[in-house]
């Protein structure tokens, strides 16, 4: 009686087995292209008396991961403050985190003798590497020439290692000024909730650090509210 309950039960694993093999055959997976957008468009950007064209896309992917594909507020408001203020930009070395598109980093060339580009996601440094060809072929071809672009993740040890074994003397890191011997940073802040903007200031004072406005610098980028902040360690 057990020998024909087992076998029973051996059947009855193996037919809902086929059943389930044949269920997942029937299910159809999207090509990973199906949610990434690459519809960019040449577009112009005028910070001061710079103008920049590169690609991009004019609104945001439905991958949260491709953000960088499209210029933000932030960036916006970044780029104007350091076009009016290219002093602190000239003769540095520049690495950038999460490059994007490359629009901050594209006008720093400008001013720097090199900049390197990074971003983690392969799809970003696609275009991030086109819009430096771009720029690499222009008139302005001259003041790009010392613009890379490198894939950097952040907290990933091998790849910061890589970098680091190709500069073994670092960079004068883009928002990291040194004057009289300390750290500057410089925070381009774009609103999008008031509980935020207190958040900033609270977290930055809470880990020991020093933050202060920028006289002058608040402004309307889009519909949105942003400021550029100073901080020191």
């Amino acid at each position: 009686m057990f020998r024909k309950q087992t076998l029973a039960g051996v059947h009855t694993r193996k037919r809902e087995y086929m059943e389930k093999e044949e269920v997942e055959d029937d299910i159809v997976c999207l090509d990973e292209s199906f949610f990434i957008n690459d519809n960019y468009q040449l577009t112009t950007f005028t910070f001061g008396s710079q103008v920049l064209q590169l690609f991009c896309l004019q609104s945001a992917s439905t991958d949260f991961d491709l953000t960088g594909q499209l210029v933000w507020p932030g960036a916006m408001l970044l780029n104007d403050y350091l076009s009016k203020n290219a002093e602190m930009l000239q003769g540095c070395s520049v690495i950038e985190l999460g490059s994007g598109v490359g629009v901050t980093g594209i006008l720093c060339s400008r001013f720097c003798p090199e900049v390197m580009l990074t971003d983690h996601n392969e799809e970003v440094l696609k275009i991030l590497k086109k819009n430096i060809e771009l720029h690499a072929s222009s008139e302005n071809s001259n003041c790009c020439a010392g613009l890379i672009a490198q894939k950097l993740e952040w907290g990933n040890s091998d790849q910061l290692n890589q970098i680091l074994q190709r500069h073994p003397g670092g960079f004068d890191l883009l928002l990291h000024i040194r004057e009289k011997g300390q750290c500057k940073f410089i925070l381009a802040y774009v609103s999008r909730a008031k509980i935020m903007d207190a958040m900033v200031i609270s977290e930055a004072i809470g880990h020991g650090l020093q933050i202060n406005e920028v006289v002058g610098t608040r402004s309307v980028v889009g519909n949105l509210e942003g400021v550029i902040f100073e901080i020191t360690l």
